[in-house]
Order: C-alpha cells, then structure tokens, then sequence
C-alpha cells in the first residue's frame, strides 16, 4: 500500500521576512527555507503506519528545485521516495491541489497524510480541497490515529474540546502538533537520502482563483503609557480604557 505525505517548502518561523520590491512576494535575500513543521508531524505519522502495517511512504511537493532540500529531509527521515511536481509560478491552494490530487491518482495511494497548514500562507484548506477533488474521507486537525484494516479512527480538535470520529480508506488526514513526536534523522538517514530518487514531473495545469493584490507588514503596536504608579492611577487609566482602547 502507498502511502503519501504532501509537504511544503516554507519561510523558516525565525526568519525576518520583508516584501520583495513588486509588493506582492517575499524578499529573498537571506531567507532560509525548511519543511513546513506541521508537515514532520505527517511525516512521522506516515512512517509510524508504514512500521505497523507495511508499505511505501512517498512524498509529494509542489514547487521548484529548492523544495528538493526539504524532500532531502523527509527522505532522511525514512521516506522511500519522492515526486517534485515542477511549477516555477505562483499557485494558490487550489491549483496546488489540484496538481497533488492528480499526482496521488497515479501513486493510487490510499493513505494520505498533510500537515493541517503551512506556515506561510496559513490558509488550512490544500489537505481539504485535495481529498473533494480525490473523492476521499477526510479527518482534519488531528492529534489521535488508529487505522485498522479499512478503517480509520481519528482524534480531532475542535473548538472547546475534542471529537473521535471513525470513517475509512481511502482518507486523507491532516495533522496537528501533538499527535506524535517527530524523529529525527539519523546520520545512516542522511547519507541514505543523497541515494533516494526524487522523480520530477511537471505539475498539472491549474489556473489559480486567487490573486495576491499588495503584500505588506503590520503597522507597528503604539508605545505603552505609563498613568501612574499608585492606586491614585486607577481613575485615569478607567478613563483611558473606556475613551481610547475603547474596552471597558
């Protein structure tokens, strides 16, 4: 059984990000790239199904030749292979699941694993998007697995709590920090990665719904306010409160 794990090549978290000169990407000078985090915790989750029931774990990416540093890592982690669907353009979700979901019919996997976002455009919807055009289950945001046979068990989160749900292959899951405890490669890994075929492919076409008008950074917060030092301080800052921050 195959098992795939769609990962995105990603801004690493620490990194300062600033807009590129036309207002709509990144500048790139002295970014560093990394898996997406969300992603190692599908990552691990795919190699852990693979050690309890068999099979092959191949990763999928979307992107150019630099996401092949990030499918480096996953291979070291223990993937078997990997597939870089070329696109040197911009893609939204959708077109990028749509260039998974072709991909993932030709593997005829039936295990799907993503992590619930990336980190850069935070739009938790590609795992989603890919399963409806698949026509596969589809558990969202989840810190339990089980899959036994044909059917899958899944702890979810929800708002206030969380929710078991039961449903069967094939599925999609998306993976949320908390359901395991990403390994990490070992030295044997690394060097067996260098070996590992990555296949390329030209991603599906896919025209995007989505278009990136203006990229911009926040406007600084306002400087704090100090209003006194003592209980003599209290009517100001009520004051305060109720005309300015406009909370109270």
């Amino acid at each position: 059984m195959k098992i795939v794990v769609c990962v995105s090549h990603v801004p690493d978290t620490a990194t300062k990000i600033n807009v590129g000169s036309d207002g709509k990407t990144i500048d790139q000078n002295g970014v560093t790239y990394v898996v997406n985090p969300y992603d190692e915790f599908a990552i691990e989750e795919a190699l852990k199904t693979k050690e309890k029931s068999g099979g092959e774990v191949v990763i999928v990416s979307v992107g150019t030749d630099k996401n092949k540093d990030t499918i480096r890592k996953a291979l070291a982690m223990g993937a078997d292979s990997a597939v870089l669907l070329k696109d040197e353009n911009y893609r939204d979700s959708f077109a990028v699941a749509k260039a998974l979901a072709e991909e993932i019919k030709a593997q005829d996997a039936r295990i799907i694993f993503f992590g619930k976002q990336s980190v850069d455009y935070d739009n938790s919807i590609t795992g989603q998007m890919t399963a409806e055009m698949l026509g596969y289950n589809c558990v969202t945001v989840v810190v339990r697995l089980e899959i036994d046979g044909d059917k899958v068990t899944a702890e979810r989160e929800i708002e206030g709590g969380k929710e078991v749900v039961e449903t069967s292959l094939p599925v999609v899951i998306t993976a949320q920090k908390g359901l395991n405890e990403p390994r990490y490669a070992s030295l044997k890994g690394i060097m067996q990665a260098k070996k590992k075929k990555i296949e390329e492919k030209d991603a599906a076409a896919a025209d995007n719904n989505l278009e990136i008008v203006k990229m911009f950074k926040p406007a600084p917060k306002a400087p704090g306010k100090i209003v006194g030092e003592d209980v003599s301080a209290v009517p100001e800052l009520v004051r305060l409160l109720r005309e300015e921050a406009k909370v109270i």
